[in-house]
């Protein structure tokens, strides 16, 4: 059996990062709007990008210095957000007025004296799914930067790879550089240890990296700085000019120092003559169980790397450190050394010196490093470091983040040039739970998490007053050592000694004494869920319409809880308006309404300036009965809807003209002006003489603008006077002769100002005003057309003077960067006979803006043949080549290419003019919109009418995305605001007689990603998830930690912690919820000990006695028993029951149920699968497998067992069939019988792998199995008796092996209904992995396996891949027991899906190859892409 797999959400989280100056507007300010104020220019800036990476997943943001926008929920809202930023009761207080600044010494709410407020903001740049786990990221700078300014990024990968990057302005992408590869390393030909993971680090002043390698090993890669450089270390210039770095070579540890051994980890230390590197290992392994034996086993060695002589000669070496050190922290040039962190206390190491500062009673009981004499202040001190991240935030301030998200601020107190003691300060805040802490700019740092929302903090400098006798305490111990201190200035440079600020006399004035603190804000937040533990679907109701959620048990600790995913954007109806039809139109218009006056006529002005923006009528159109009938309706009493005007004939497009004043509404055969309340004020007929043209099939409106585009491709052009309030025909001569003709085309209004700033002009204006809606209305944005001629050239021509400024032939093929070519008005094609359309022409195309918070224009392009293009517009596309031809205005700007997708498009048949042929002819549509759902986040999108309507949005953080719309046709749409909420909409849809309908977005929903998600916080993790048919609840098993204590035979307590710094150890416990998945809050409970965790949860059908069918569903529940390292593991088995009682008054819901224990059965052993057969609980209990039987509702009766591996990871049941998944015997295939009570092993695989879950896979009367393991390894067995091979069917056979590179833990397996065969459902896959990835594994049919296997062959070896990286050698699986990879079997989606982003002329290439075309492949993707 054949398989695609697809990844539907990429890693969620942040696991590296780094932050550097990539793209070219950090250099520079940021583009500001026409009618920017003062305070917007000068806030307007980019600070740096930061780039973040998770596994495969590599973005690049842009941090943006903005002004701050205030809403009147704004704290509320901002508080709601973001998890995890509280801060720590009586710890802190927040600065009300001024930024939330949190003060580290003490807050007097004081707020900077600063003229604009600003705030900090991620934007995203680009995103890329690499072909390759990303292991480190660092900035590099080359010798490039110095011609511009700008850094490059390296990024290490799993296989022992290095990725040097760059950006190209000219794609507007990251480029490659090089790649240097160490996979053939003596280092890793031998690699015994799959837990190993290359390191990154790169020197401080970019002198070179060094990847840290298998065996205590480094790979170094020299970068030049200088020409100097390159004259010192390589003499063969010629070859070495183009490349910004020299020979990279292996360095192994043990010729610095033989003890190196078991590398923990290392950095680069700053302000150094030399790259010089701090390496952290341990000689002598120990653990907690040997300290009697070894005991301050860590070392500490630094040396420099002569790259020249290749000689590494020892600065310090240091012995004894405590065992448990796993983190160094280089410290600032102006300080020296390196600050190494413990479990239990962290060291400052510098020559001479050490100096350490205990954080815990652990510290003595574990090492014996010594200690200093401690206050009771100090004793009472409690920190572990497990698992915590630090920076500095200046020379003399380290922050450390606690594994919880605590942050807690470690002074260094300085005697002249010597660190004297450590101090550390009460906790300031509490932020997310970290993964990774960088320093992005002076005043900025970034807390990645890969288990939750990533932070943005701003750490600011202030003067604060202080009280005279006020003192800060201290707890530090300073160590002198036995080695000279004069290598300083050798080692460091020249020292710098920095006078302390005295408080006297100032002015004549005696100043107070104040001291400077930090003060720490927060700025922004990048959402992300973390990992998924366990999945469900679940029924939820949008609206009136059932809808299934995927909901999924995501983050750790307190930023556990739930995520929710649906597949379409979640929408619900609040209106039904059937009296206004609008089959085949409908807009929403905010018409001024004329009010009398004594001067004569003049039109409303609302008291609220927002009033005006509330539309005031609906114009709604239909094709029957012909030859069509149009609407306009308007609000009557009790918020019902009135038409006041019925118009005959078939409106093509309408909108406000005139300011607002009037109504431009186009027919097939006119052009009208309409009065507000629908009367008419001037029609034009379209006529050549007296002769009828041909119908208008399409217009553009945009004040004072009108076009038309007829049936014969002809096109009008019209321009409404103001003073007269009426329209004419506009000129059109520099456009060419009559019979040109023009596909499509679109109005702009630039809005964002690019145009405006990128508009030049080689011949002056003399004064002229840009466009007559600039005369009319100063402020306005200027105005450009855009057309489109038959022969595929994009024209851009600049309003009112219809000069052209732009035009392309590229788009018609949909290169992924369009530029100006600079040629002149494209000629017409003859028109004898009659053009016939043809499949790449342009249907549709639109330019509008698209965003969130700073929208910027996307062009949007529709081809005949179904394929959806989405250009993103950026200024600079004139290259630094002289045009041929010079016009008297350009556009310098270029379209990239962000999003492509292809629809299947069903047709009528050519030529095809009847009534009822124009009556079922789905219009496909881009339509612009702005809506604001929730008070302070308003979105700027489009809506793509027609079948398979979407909706494309556009996020600061998380870019482009196409959201499904949920229904099949959409024949009209319309954003409206009648019923005075911004957030409103008009559609219509024949879809359950639904009609026109008045919509809104369901709130809480983010569009974070490629699925609308909603998150639901519960300050806990979960382990597993289940949903319960019969009740539609959800039962989910919480993850929470409790002290755990070891009792005699006597119940007394064995260990005790003898004094208050002491804690006791932890210990996992569960319990067991019942959650209303309406309300999201828990109904019932039951918890267990507080040493017993939940392993598995399973809804069995079990007999009872208490139905009518004999059969009842239960919920069945398997445990652990922790009771100590010196005791077995026991284990327990509960059956529950839902029940319903009688609903709490209190609450709003009619039905209220709660958890019923019916069974408790003990076990020898952990229980860590539970499934069932009809009528039958199975369970594994250690090494055997139990099916037992439900007897008289209260206990369990075992009829059959079997001996099973060494520990259980899954059971899986279909009909009869068993598969149980063993950590270490791999899978077997049991079928169960019941006369007599049976288990027979069917087959099994022989060999010993790790499976964590073990799932039933079938399509078209197959059935195969289907593996995951630890390494995120996905295996595809067959149990086939008839092949030799298998020796009877005992051994299964191993048909596929891919590398999915995520592991997973969790999976559903959901029905997927062909469009040939509906009534029999194929398998489908669903898999949440533990770095956040969802991806769908699909089966697919012979024919269409082999077309795409031939073309991910040709994508592997065609497409360049981002950082170099081969997609093929990414999947394969190294097997030593065949001859060669099996890796046919399943295809990657990630490399087929480069497929459809191609040019078209690149898909026809590639398609020929392999000898088939691209529909035929376009149409294979498409029906297999999608969610589920």
């Amino acid at each position: 059996m054949h398989a695609l797999r697809q990844e539907i959400l990429p890693p969620s989280g942040v696991e590296f990062a780094t932050s550097l100056r990539l793209t070219p507007s950090i250099l520079g300010q940021l583009r500001t709007p026409p009618n920017a104020t003062t305070r917007h220019e000068f806030a307007a800036r980019a600070l740096c990008n930061v780039v973040i990476a998770r596994s495969s997943l590599l973005r690049i943001f842009e941090v943006r210095e903005e002004p701050a926008i205030f809403q009147v929920d704004d704290e509320r809202e901002r508080k709601k957000a973001l998890r995890g930023s509280e801060a720590v009761e009586g710890e802190i207080e927040m600065d009300e007025q001024g930024e939330g600044f949190v003060n580290i010494a003490k807050s007097n709410g004081q707020s900077p004296d600063v003229a604009v407020r600003t705030t900090t903001k991620f934007y995203l740049v680009r995103e890329h799914r690499l072909h390759g786990i990303v292991t480190g990221m660092e900035r590099v700078k080359t010798i490039s930067t110095r011609e511009d300014k700008l850094d490059r990024l390296l990024v290490s990968f799993r296989d022992a790879k290095i990725a040097l990057l760059e950006w190209s302005t000219a794609v507007h992408d990251l480029v490659t550089v090089s790649i240097h590869t160490y996979e053939r390393a003596p280092q890793l030909m031998s690699l015994d240890s799959p837990l190993f993971r290359a390191e990154l680090r790169v020197d401080p002043h970019s002198r070179c990296s060094a990847l840290s390698l298998p065996k205590d090993a480094f790979a170094i890669l020299p970068f030049y700085q200088t020409q100097v450089d390159i004259d010192v270390m390589d003499h063969d210039q010629l070859q070495t000019r183009d490349v910004p770095y020299a020979p990279s070579f292996i360095l192994d540890l043990a010729t610095v120092d033989p003890n190196i051994r078991n590398m923990v980890d290392f950095v680069f230390l700053p302000g150094v003559n030399k790259p010089t590197i701090a390496v952290l290992f341990q000689t002598q392994q120990t653990w907690t169980g040997r300290l009697n034996e070894f005991k301050d086993t860590m070392r500490l060695v630094i040396f420099t790397l002569d790259i020249v002589t290749q000689t590494y000669p020892i600065i310090t070496s240091v012995q004894g450190l405590p065992y448990d050190c796993f983190a160094l922290l280089a410290c600032p040039a102006s300080l020296g050394g390196v600050i190494v962190l413990t479990g239990n206390a962290m060291i400052y190491i510098h020559s001479s010196r050490r100096v350490i500062l205990p954080l815990n009673g652990w510290q003595p009981r574990t090492s014996d490093f010594p200690l200093p004499s401690l206050t009771s202040e100090q004793q009472n001190l409690n920190i572990q470091l497990d698992g915590s991240r630090a920076t500095f935030v200046d020379d003399k301030t380290v922050f450390i983040i606690l594994k919880d998200g605590t942050i807690y601020p470690v002074d260094i107190v300085m005697e002249g040039k010597i660190v004297a003691n450590l101090t550390i300060g009460p906790p300031l805040a509490q932020t997310t739970i970290p993964t990774v802490i960088k320093r992005v700019t002076d005043t900025h740092i970034f807390v990645g998490s890969n288990v939750g929302p990533s932070v943005l903090l701003n750490a600011a400098q202030v003067e604060e007053e202080v009280d005279e006798d006020e003192e800060m305490n201290a707890a530090t111990t300073v160590i002198k050592m036995d080695m000279d201190y004069d290598d300083d200035d050798d080692i460091y440079g020249d020292s710098k000694i920095v006078e302390p600020i005295t408080n006297g006399e100032a002015n004549g004035k005696a100043s107070k004494k104040t001291r400077t603190v930090i003060k720490l804000s927060e700025c922004d937040s990048l959402p992300a869920y973390g990992p998924i533990a366990d999945m469900t679907f679940s029924l939820a109701r949008n609206g009136d319409r059932p809808v299934p959620e995927l909901v999924a048990a995501t983050g750790s600790g307190r930023l556990g809880g739930f995520t929710l995913f649906q597949r379409d954007l979640p929408i619900r109806t609040k209106r039904k308006l059937h009296a206004i039809g609008g089959a085949r139109g409908m807009w929403s218009l905010p018409i001024r309404q004329p009010v009398k006056t004594g001067g004569g006529l003049s039109y409303e002005h609302a008291m609220d300036p927002y009033r005006t923006e509330n539309d005031t009528l609906i114009l709604s159109t239909d094709v029957n009965p012909s030859p069509g009938l149009s609407r306009i309706a308007t609000r009557a009493a009790k918020a019902e809807i009135a038409i006041t005007t019925r118009i005959q004939g078939t409106t093509i497009g309408a909108a406000p003209f005139f300011q607002r004043t009037a109504i431009l509404h186009v027919v097939t055969n006119a052009i009208r002006v309409l009065e507000p309340d629908g009367t008419e004020r001037q029609i034009i007929k379209d006529m050549d003489g007296n002769m009828p043209r041909p119908k208008i099939r399409a217009c553009s409106i945009s004040d004072p603008f009108v076009l038309i585009i007829r049936e014969d491709d002809s096109i009008g052009l019209f321009i409404g006077e103001t003073e007269r309030g009426k329209i004419r025909r506009k000129d059109m001569s520099p456009m060419g002769d009559k019979s040109s003709r023009y596909l499509t085309g679109c109005f702009y209004i630039d809005s964002t100002g690019l145009f405006e700033q990128s508009l030049h002009n080689s011949v002056a204006i003399n004064g002229a005003t840009t466009t007559l809606q600039a005369a009319v209305n100063p402020g306005s944005s200027g105005q450009f057309l855009l057309l489109v001629r038959p022969q595929g050239t994009l024209e851009i021509w600049n309003l009112p003077k219809l000069s052209l400024v732009f035009s392309t032939s590229m788009i018609s093929a949909l290169q992924n960067v369009l530029i100006d070519s600079h040629e002149p008005p494209a000629l017409s094609l003859p028109q004898d006979p009659p053009r016939k359309p043809q499949d790449l022409d342009i249907e549709q195309i639109l330019l509008a803006p698209v965003g969130q918070s700073s929208p910027q224009p996307h062009l949007f392009v529709f081809l005949r043949s179904g394929q959806l293009a989405v250009y993103q517009t950026f200024a600079g596309g004139q290259g630094p080549e002289t045009p041929a031809t010079v016009r008297a205005s350009s556009l310098d700007i270029k379209f990239v290419k962000i999003l492509s997708k292809a629809f299947e498009i069903q047709r009528p048949e050519e030529g095809e003019k009847s009534i009822l042929a124009e009556q079922k002819r789905v219009l496909r549509m881009f339509i612009p919109f702005v809506t604001t759902p929730t008070p302070g986040t308003t979105y700027s999108g489009v809506f793509f009418t027609g079948d398979r309507p979407s909706w494309i949005l556009s996020t600061d953080k998380c870019g482009l995305h196409l959201y499904p719309s949920g229904h099949n046709v959409v024949h009209a749409f319309t954003s409206c605001s009648l019923w005075e909420s911004k957030g409103d909409f008009l559609l219509y849809s024949e879809e359950r007689r639904q009609g026109p309908s008045l919509l809104e977005w369901i709130p809480d929903f983010h569009l974070t990603g490629p699925l609308p998600t909603r998150t639901i916080t519960r300050d806990r993790s979960y382990s597993n998830l289940i949903f319960d048919p019969s009740t539609s609840l959800i039962v989910a098993a919480s993850s929470l930690q409790a002290r755990f204590a070891s009792f005699d035979e006597d119940g007394n307590k064995l260990w005790e912690p003898e004094t208050p710094n002491v804690s006791d150890p932890l210990c996992e416990c569960s319990t067991l919820e019942l959650i209303s998945p309406d309300f999201w809050m828990t109904m019932d409970g039951f918890e267990f000990a507080t040493n017993e965790y939940i392993n598995d949860v399973a809804v069995v059908s079990l007999e009872t006695a208490g139905t009518e069918n004999g059969t009842k569903e239960f919920i069945a529940v398997g445990t652990s028993i922790n009771r100590g390292e010196d005791l077995a593991v026991k284990g327990a088995t509960y059956i529950f029951e839902i029940v319903e009682v009688v609903p709490d008054p209190a609450f709003s819901t009619k039905r209220w149920y709660k958890l019923r224990l019916r069974c408790r059965d003990d076990a020898k052993g952990p229980v860590t699968a539970v499934s069932g057969f009809s009528g039958y609980l199975v369970s594994s209990m250690g090494q055997k497998v139990f099916v037992r039987a439900f007897d008289s509702d209260e206990r369990l009766v075992g009829v059959a067992f079997l001996d099973v591996g060494i520990y259980v990871t899954s059971l899986q049941t279909l009909k009869n069939l068993l598969l149980i998944g063993d950590a270490v015997k791999s899978v077997t295939f049991v079928a169960f019988q019941e006369d007599p009570y049976k288990l027979v092993v069917l087959g099994k695989d022989v060999n010993q792998i790790c499976v964590n879950k073990a799932d039933f896979f079938f399509a078209d009367g197959q059935l195969s199995i289907l593996t995951g393991d630890e390494d995120g390894i996905m295996r595809i067995y067959e149990y086939n008796p008839h092949d030799p091979e298998s020796k009877d069917g005992r051994h299964l056979l191993l048909r596929t092996e891919f590398n999915s590179q995520s592991e997973y833990r969790a999976s559903c397996l959901i029905a997927r209904r062909s469009g040939e065969d509906p009534t029999i459902p194929q398998a489908k896959l669903i898999t949440g992995s533990t770095d956040g990835t969802l991806a769908s594994l699909a089966p697919i049919e012979e024919s269409e396996f082999k077309r795409l296997l031939l073309l991910q062959g040709q994508l592997t070896r065609n497409v360049q891949h981002v950082a170099a990286l081969n997609p093929k050698a990414f999947r394969i699986v190294r097997n030593d027991f065949v001859s060669k990879p099996l890796s046919k079997g399943i295809l990657d989606g990630n490399i087929l899906a480069h497929f459809e982003s191609l040019p078209i002329g690149r898909q026809t290439e590639v398609t020929q190859e392999i000898g088939t075309d691209r529909v035929t492949v376009l149409k294979d993707w498409i029906t297999l892409s999608g969610s589920w």
